[in-house]
């Protein structure tokens, strides 16, 4: 008997762990294998369970840009031979200094002189762009403009296939901050509900943590720098939304002019007044309807505690002190009265990370990956970005029945107008039940119908479960239904409709693909 045999690696690939051996007569074949074997032994079986990722998260807003690197390790669950992985540690290898975005002009960021900025700190971390494996840009503010968005993305074209990825949904950026606060760590360990407010340059998210989940966020344009001073306190910069505030209040905001201190306090109490008002879980109503970039965040569950993160978080809990010419320091005081006045009458926690919120959720939590029992029919269709997701209604918790999974796609792509063989999309769903063979077939037929043109053409079949059953779906459409199209059946992830998701290349010899999962529903509308 060889010794691959006995370790059940017969088949395998060449770099595989084959090691000497030796036999005595013991009534049974065994093996001492040498040291060395042994350490490859033990390196083959633990990188068979484990991923260690190198992630990078970079924050571009209308104020400040920085980004951090680090280290996430995930670990395949053991109960019941589970192929899906989590997250079991993560690792802060290297964080930047925070600068001011640079600006060509008042809204054009000097591409040239962020990208010095940002490969000068890969080179400060000692990290090249191929040792990223993962990752994301969230850009905000002015950086959302679709002449910015577009400069920033070339930017990181070269490192499209590391899948850094840009992101620039408002409701993405919320749970991110929620997350690289510690809000939604603490939600989970306190069982609590913490309402986070991330108030930065040109936005302010709002997140609920209930449980360590994220169960509602929202976004309005109220920003510590939608106005910025010179040397002589003239206006240099001005934001739309800061003309809206303005107009509200009988102010007039003028380039080169200045801004007198009544009138300043004016727009920093409009402001506050929106922020209250959408801590309180009110409707948009007034001005808050105007700068609403979503809808109203809704009172799921009773808030337990508020916590705010962000560059203003830092002037709230007193970690900043310094003017930076923007009305950052009077619109966290402005914050700081309502919380005194009880006006928003939550108890405060301090999560401690404030500015760094963001790009610490981009760099730790932005990334997934899925299980291990997928099905990819050629590694050349990876990687793939902003899918749409569409999410099958019908349970499949019993009997399945083909007619309906496919009526059910069919009514699915026509409520998001996505013509169906054209428009790329991931049909998403939830597995319930044993994964018996006659039920995947009625599930896989009714994809087959529900996608008559894509299995006949060059666009790929996206298939996304949360059962472990993404390999089996796909190789009874490629080899008992003949589907001549590509697929990619990915399972260990839950999708719902309106995410969007990004999709990497396969990491070996795990055999799983990473993924990054946006909710971009009613997020600004001219970023593409």
């Amino acid at each position: 008997m060889k010794v691959s045999e006995l370790l059940g690696l017969s088949g395998t690939s060449p770099e595989v762990f084959q090691p000497s051996y030796i036999l005595h007569d013991l009534g049974f074949d065994h093996l001492h294998p040498t040291e060395e074997e042994q350490k490859k032994l033990s390196d083959t079986i633990w990188s068979a369970d484990n991923i260690i990722l190198t992630t990078v998260g970079v924050d571009i807003g209308s104020s400040t840009s920085h980004l951090m690197f680090s280290r996430v390790h995930l670990q395949r669950l053991s109960e019941a031979l589970s192929s899906r992985f989590v997250i079991v540690n993560r690792e802060m290898l290297w964080r930047s200094p925070i600068i001011l975005t640079p600006y060509v002009s008042g809204v054009t960021i000097d591409a040239n002189r962020l990208a010095s900025f940002i490969f000068g700190s890969y080179k400060k971390a000692n990290l090249k762009a191929e040792d990223i494996d993962s990752g994301a840009v969230i850009l905000t503010g002015e950086a959302l403009k679709r002449k910015n968005a577009r400069a920033i993305a070339e930017l990181f074209a070269d490192q499209s296939g590391k899948f850094v990825c840009a992101s620039a949904g408002h409701h993405l950026e919320a749970v991110m901050a929620a997350h690289g606060s510690g809000v939604v760590k603490y939600s989970r360990q306190s069982h609590k509900s913490i309402l986070n407010v991330d108030i930065g340059g040109g936005t302010t998210k709002l997140a609920l943590a209930h449980e360590g989940q994220v169960i509602g966020q929202s976004a309005v344009a109220v920003g510590g720098r939608l106005v910025a001073f010179g040397t002589k306190d003239e206006l240099i910069r001005v934001e739309e939304p800061a003309l809206e505030i303005a107009d509200s209040v009988g102010v007039k905001l003028e380039l080169g002019k200045t801004l007198s201190p009544a009138d300043k306090q004016k727009i920093i109490q409009a402001m506050v007044d929106v922020l209250v008002s959408a801590c309180n879980f009110e409707s948009w109503q007034g001005l808050g309807k105007k700068l609403a970039l979503t809808p109203f965040l809704e009172k799921k569950k009773t808030v337990d505690a508020i916590s705010f993160s962000g560059g203003v978080a830092e002037y709230i809990f007193k970690r900043e002190q310094s003017d930076h010419g923007d009305i950052g320091v009077e619109l966290a005081n402005g914050i700081v009265t309502a919380l005194k006045n009880k006006e928003i009458s939550y108890s405060v926690y301090d999560p401690g990370n404030g500015i760094r919120a963001t790009v610490i959720g981009a760099s730790q939590f932005s990334v997934q990956v899925s299980g291990n029992t997928i099905f990819i029919s050629s590694d050349n269709l990876l990687p793939l970005r902003n899918i749409p997701v569409v999410k099958l209604s019908s349970s499949l918790n019993k009997t399945i029945n083909a007619e309906e999974v496919s009526k059910d796609i069919i009514e699915s792509l026509k409520s998001f107008d996505i013509t169906e063989g054209t428009d790329p999309v991931a049909l998403a769903f939830r597995w319930q039940g044993d994964p018996l063979h006659e039920r995947l077939y009625q599930l896989a037929c009714g994809i087959c119908s529900g996608f008559p043109k894509t299995i006949k053409c060059n666009t790929p079949l996206i298939l996304v479960m949360d059962g472990d059953v993404g390999r089996t779906v796909g190789e009874i459409l490629k080899n008992e239904l003949d589907v001549i199209c590509d697929i990619i059946s990915i399972d260990g992830i839950e999708l719902k409709s309106f995410d969007y998701v990004d999709i990497g290349e396969i990491i070996r010899p795990t055999n799983v693909v990473p993924l990054v999962i946006k909710s971009l529903l009613f997020s600004a509308g001219d970023t593409d």
